[in-house]
């Protein structure tokens, strides 16, 4: 079967990638890590998945982790302690050599993990979202690479209601505090384990079958498009339990702080239906709120 190196594999996104890869069984993935020593990448050896080192600092080690490999699943992690917050714009650094690297490997597809460019979006209002531009930034890049190319898109992770405590426990249920948005303000979801891997997975076959239809086309995995307190109703119906929103002042980061401003007033993805059309021409079978709420949220919190 054709390889597939999959970056960020012990990460939320590169691990929803490969399990989905696995299931599918068109492609054998290559899981990539910084150290192999680690507890994750000990995990995947024992499963017998092949783990190779590689540093997005240092373009030969990404050349030799990528060479044999058909495709290539590609993100950068803005928030890793080298790049913020002592040098935000540094993560172009690593997303420019990793595009190098495929380039010079010559891998026939880049399947890139992107964001729009909030100072474009918000025509200049904006201009520190670092996380967000950044990876714009690098996928122009790599637009302008001539390596074949598509992305995949993100909304807010569904998941940070555990992984970064976005539902907190109260007396008399839970909470959801989040800076910076209101009652109103409307939010993407992108159920990261189940639709963003399944995407992955529909935008390589549909490569493989014409790509001439996803050839440099990105595709949003809009799961889900609600306000908080609608998420909060969803949320506490399933637990049987008071669920509230409240909106804090700061998140302690101004760059996360200008983000979410970004994100509250302007939106993203605005012209794509959640779920989004074109991944369901391609197969993708979102899961509904309540699947996610039952298959998700209940079990970790009732």
């Amino acid at each position: 079967m054709p390889i597939i190196t999959i970056f960020g594999a012990t990460g939320t996104q590169g691990a929803a990638v490969l399990e989905h890869v696995l299931k599918d069984g068109t492609y054998t993935p290559r899981a990539v890590t910084r150290r192999l020593n680690s507890d994750n990448a000990k995990a995947l050896i024992a499963r017998g998945i092949e783990v190779v080192e590689g540093n997005l600092w240092d373009k030969e080690s990404l050349k030799k982790a990528i060479k044999g490999s058909e495709a290539v699943f590609g993100n950068t992690n803005f928030w890793d302690p080298d790049i913020y917050p002592a040098n935000p714009k540094s993560e172009v650094t690593q997303g420019k050599n990793l595009v190098d690297a495929a380039k010079e490997v010559g891998v026939s597809f880049f399947l890139y993990s992107s964001l729009p460019n909030a100072t474009k979006e918000s025509n200049g209002l904006y201009t520190h979202c670092y996380h967000v531009d950044n990876k714009a930034e690098i996928e122009e890049y790599l637009k302008a690479s001539g390596i074949p190319y598509a992305t995949i898109c993100t909304g807010w992770f569904m998941e940070n209601l555990w992984n970064f405590g976005s539902l907190v426990k109260t007396d008399n249920g839970y909470d959801i505090p989040l800076a910076i948005y209101g009652p109103e303000d409307k939010q993407i979801g992108t159920w990261i384990s189940h639709d963003f891997g399944q995407a992955a997975v529909k935008v390589l076959h549909r490569f493989k079958e014409n790509r001439v239809e996803v050839l440099g086309k990105a595709y949003p995995v809009v799961s889900y498009r609600f306000t908080y307190p609608e998420l909060a109703k969803a949320i506490g119906k399933a637990l049987k339990k008071e669920v509230t929103f409240t909106t804090l002042e700061t998140t302690g980061s101004a760059e996360l702080d200008e983000a979410f401003t970004y994100g509250a007033k302007f939106g993203m993805y605005n012209s794509t239906p959640a779920p989004n059309p074109d991944l369901v021409a391609l197969g993708v079978k979102f899961g509904t709120l309540e699947e996610f709420l039952e298959a998700e949220v209940v079990p970790r919190f009732a």
